[in-house]
C-alpha cells in the first residue's frame, strides 16, 4: 500500500470548495491555521500565479502562508484580491 500526505490544495476545485474551507478555517480564529488554509487555496489556484497578481514573490509567499508564517494584513488582503475575494467582518453568533 502507497500512503502519500493529504494535501485539502488537491480537492479545492470550486468557489464553493474555496469558500467553505476558508469560512471552516475563520472559526477557530487561529491566525496561523487561517494563513495555512489560505495557502492551501493558493497552491490550489497556482502559487505562482497567485503571488504575481498579490505582487509579491512566490517563496515570500509559500513563507508567509505556511502554517509557521505570519502575513502582513498587506499581504492577506492582496492575496484574497488575488483570489477575487475580500476581508469581512460581522458580529459573532451569540
Amino acid at each position: 500500500m502507497k500512503v502519500t500526505p493529504f494535501d485539502p490544495a488537491n480537492y479545492l476545485e470550486t468557489e464553493e470548495d474555496i469558500l467553505y474551507y476558508l469560512e471552516a478555517a475563520m472559526e477557530g480564529n487561529d491566525p496561523k491555521h487561517i494563513a495555512s488554509a489560505l495557502g492551501d487555496v493558493a497552491r490550489s489556484k497556482g502559487m505562482s500565479e497567485i503571488a504575481a497578481k498579490a505582487g509579491v514573490g512566490r517563496q515570500a509567499l509559500y513563507n508567509a502562508l505556511s502554517e509557521n508564517g505570519n502575513p502582513t494584513l498587506e499581504t492577506l488582503t492582496s492575496v484574497l484580491s488575488a483570489l477575487g475575494l475580500q476581508l469581512s467582518v460581522h458580529r459573532r453568533a451569540a
